[in-house]
């Protein structure tokens, strides 16, 4: 039997480095009353220790009370809990509320930023915005147009501000922030405008810029050593980046970092991926294009990398390595490891060594995958790490203005950003997936600043010879790397999932349901829908000694982008359009947090 712990809430990692991490958000992450980050602990693991709501009473949930945002468009992430005070965001204009738990949601202060709205043409994907964060007395928020503002967490007030990129060039921001020690961790938007992709860290107090990281180009920018940064193993070497990039391509090379990020206390690293090269049309940027679609891990006080691991050497499918990266100690061959899982767009499930970065498990997590036959994981091989690519579903080898069909997965993955969970319970891995395909085909697009650097049309369709429908709900053994059991969704998963200690596992569909299934069977416990598609993230806390579950309502994303920006044209949205036209007759337009308990 595997012996599993969570990173984040176990007391004795609490007890060895409370010194080295947030104090405040160690504290308050270990109580799960609250939930004071987007992937409610520093592991990632969306795991909460309450238990009152369970498999035997769950199916008694009911609606507790309700509020409006406001605004419509895409709704990701989750709110916030910290004491008696709940905090919701909304996609642009990134409106921040403040809500009295004590009187159902009356609001006891509204932020609203000022934002040029030039800005949402230039972001992909929708204007979606993957939620807040909070440390010492605080609420941090970056916004659409990359300014990141701390706020006082009790008024609203405005404690600093800071431009973290520029809208003009195709820089913008879709992702959430994480505080670490003293420094708050930010990432970038904007690989499908040609920008150059870097995490950056700001001093939690002042905003002063503490260090930035690029994840293509130069060394020293990349804040990479070639002798002491490695990948498997074996030191990167001089000029790693550039000399995968034809002549001064890396300088428009993407690998933006819009995704999630991850801590461990103990090892001081933060663990992050990054997206996809620049343009997407491969024949342009010949070469492996490092480090895009790679795993970071690099030292929070200094941003110096660890090391580093490609997942898509030459990306020819835009699969952006973003999603997040869920940290658990586990035992394998009967030696207790510390590893971190990360469910990539390409469709594979990859388990490393988070100390060392040595890879242990591959495995396709949806049985559709089908561009590359595996991941060499053969030591001695010449590819060893490498996806094995088969020709009929290279986009490169079959060269531009040729349409490449039956790719698998489609572009938005097996799973986008839309976060797993994690229990200690059951060792198992819940995952939102998508089961869509795609065909593909690249053309010459030249680079403009500010102007869309794509360069491929496509279209997306369900998974042919399947089940009909275009998502599947997981849980996932990270050590075998096998699927344990799989429920079919008529669409894509596309909100995040939360298992609690209550043996039951929530997430959301684009319909607008939220779901409860048991986390040892899948076995569907409760269902409600609400008014519109869920996209966001269910969370769960504890008021008033009573356990409650919220989810933000709010159709859109890249799979809803067609209802939530008006699109008709089935190549509009980057192909999600005509691949999810039947979304319109299900759900609509909204903009709600819906809150549920059981009744007393």
């Amino acid at each position: 039997m595997r012996a599993v712990h969570l990173l984040a809430v176990s007391a004795g990692i609490l007890g060895a480095v409370p010194a080295l991490a947030n104090e405040d958000v160690l504290k308050r992450t270990a109580n799960p009353a609250e939930q004071v980050l987007q992937t409610l602990d520093y592991a990632n693991t969306r795991y909460s220790k309450l238990d009152q709501i369970n498999t035997g009473n769950v199916n008694k949930l009911q609606v507790a009370w309700t509020f409006s945002t406001g605004v419509l468009r895409g709704h990701e992430g989750a709110p916030l809990v910290v004491g008696d005070v709940m905090f919701v965001h909304t996609p642009f204009p990134n409106i921040v509320y403040a809500l009295d738990l004590n009187q159902e949601g009356k609001i006891l202060w509204k932020y609203e930023p000022k934002q040029d709205p030039n800005v949402i043409p230039v972001m992909c994907c929708d204007t979606v915005n993957r939620g807040l964060a909070y440390a010492d007395g605080a609420i941090f928020l970056h916004q659409a147009d990359t300014t990141i503002v701390s706020l006082d967490a009790k008024t609203g007030k405005v404690n600093w501000s800071v431009q973290n990129g520029d809208p003009k060039i195709g820089e913008t921001n879709t992702a959430t922030v994480m505080p670490v020690k003293d420094k708050l961790i930010v990432g970038i938007s904007g690989a499908e405008y040609g920008i150059r992709g870097h995490i950056t860290a700001y001093d939690l107090k002042t905003g002063k810029q503490a260090w930035r990281a690029y994840n293509v180009g130069p060394d020293a920018e990349m804040k990479i050593d070639p002798e002491k940064t490695t990948e498997l193993g074996k030191p990167v070497g001089k000029d790693s980046s550039i000399k995968t990039w034809e002549g001064d391509q890396w300088k428009t090379g993407g690998a933006s970092t819009w995704g999630w990020y991850s801590y461990d206390p103990k090892l001081n690293l933060v663990y992050y991926g990054t997206g996809n090269p620049s343009t997407w049309n491969p024949k342009q940027r010949p070469g492996d294009n490092k480090w895009s679609m790679t795993i970071f891990a690099r030292d929070a006080d200094t941003g110096m990398a660890k090391w580093v691991y490609q997942m898509t050497p030459h990306d020819e499918w835009d699969y952006d390595g973003i999603n997040e990266m869920i940290l658990t100690d586990q035992k394998i061959d009967g030696k207790e490891r510390p590893l971190l899982t990360h469910f990539d767009r390409n469709g594979f499930g990859y388990t490393l060594d988070r100390a060392t970065g040595e890879l242990l498990v591959a495995e396709k997590y949806d049985p559709a995958v089908n561009w590359a036959t595996k991941v060499d994981q053969d030591k001695s091989s010449k590819t060893y790490g490498r996806p094995l690519v088969v020709a009929k579903y290279s986009t490169d080898q079959n060269g531009e203005d040729t349409n490449s069909k039956g790719i698998c997965p489609a572009a938005l993955g097996s799973k986008d950003q839309q976060p797993a969970a994690y229990s200690p319970k059951t060792n198992l891995f819940y995952v939102p997936t998508n089961h869509v395909c795609m065909d593909y085909e690249p053309f010459r697009v030249s680079y403009t600043p500010g102007q869309p650097y794509v360069g491929a049309t496509l279209s997306m369709y369900p998974a042919p010879n399947s089940h009909g429908g275009m998502g599947n709900f997981i849980a996932w053994d990270n050590v075998a790397g096998k699927i344990k059991w799989s429920v079919p969704e008529q669409f894509s998963v596309w909100s995040g999932a939360l298992a609690t200690a209550g043996d039951v596992v929530f997430y959301g569909t684009l319909e607008g349901y939220l779901k409860a299934v048991d986390a040892k069977t899948g076995k569907e416990l409760y269902k409600f829908k609400t008014p519109s598609g869920i996209i966001g993230n269910v969370m769960t806390y504890q008021h008033k000694g009573k356990q409650q579950i919220a989810v933000l309502s709010g159709v859109g994303g890249w799979a809803g982008i067609g209802l939530a920006a008006g699109l008709t044209d089935p190549n509009a949205g980057l192909g999600a359009v005509g691949g999810y036209a039947a979304l319109s007759s299900y759900t609509n337009l909204g903009g709600q947090l819906t809150v549920f308990t059981l009744p007393n």
